[in-house]
């Protein structure tokens, strides 16, 4: 299931927003502890605008802002030895 949620961001407009985002909240939450702010409190709020953004990316995901169409995967082994001997055989006619 959590594969299957991942191939669906891939490089889009909801990938990088959630990307971007999290980078920024996590730089912003490490600033603030090493600033000398209470560490339980700013992980907490680290967590929690994840958690926020990770549901704004679902959103824009489900307004067609993610992946249209499904992600691309290689060939198996199996595929393309059958291409391959498909290919030498065309060529040696």
């Amino acid at each position: 299931m959590a594969e299957e949620h991942h191939d669906d961001h891939g490089n889009t407009v909801a990938g990088w927003f959630l990307t971007i985002s999290w980078i920024v909240v996590w730089v912003a939450a490490a600033t603030a502890i090493i600033a000398g702010l209470p560490i339980v409190t700013w992980t907490i709020i680290g967590l929690a605008a994840s958690v926020v953004c990770a549901v704004v990316a679902g959103v824009m995901k489900k307004a067609g802002l993610g992946r249209k169409a499904p992600r691309p995967r290689p060939m198996t082994r199996e595929e393309y030895e059958a291409k391959l001997a498909e290919s030498s055989s065309t060529a040696a006619v």
